[in-house]
């Protein structure tokens, strides 16, 4: 993926944390720049989650344990990001809509769903 396209995923992001914290009570984003930095920040993490205890146990992976990381990791991004104030309830909530709008809105292109199929 080239940098635009980066640039590009962490600005559909921002915007749909932005929306979340519209729509899920008790996670609430100060504003876009805020939105984007979380998005940086839960990108950050979940590369390190995937890191130490691979790709089953990432925010991005499937199931109840990737929904389990989501929530936390969403959670500790507070603590790092201005702006973003998210109770545990906030989190799992915010976990749990983040998961269905990625069920529409793709988060890979299909080269690199492609190529995760087989690792």
């Amino acid at each position: 993926m080239t940098f635009l396209g980066h640039v590009v995923r962490f600005i559909v992001s921002a915007l749909v944390l932005m929306l979340v914290g519209f729509i899920v009570p008790q996670f609430s984003v100060g504003g876009f720049w805020s939105a984007f930095f979380l998005a940086l920040v839960i990108a950050a993490l979940g590369w390190i989650i995937e890191g130490i205890f691979g790709k089953k146990v990432t925010p991005f992976g499937r199931g109840i344990v990737g929904f389990i990381a989501s929530a936390v990791v969403i959670w500790l991004a507070q603590f790092i990001v201005g702006g973003v104030t998210v109770t545990w309830l906030g989190a799992i909530l915010a976990a749990l809509v983040i998961g269905i709008i990625d069920l529409f809105i793709p988060v890979s292109t299909p080269y690199e769903a492609g190529r995760n199929r087989h690792d």
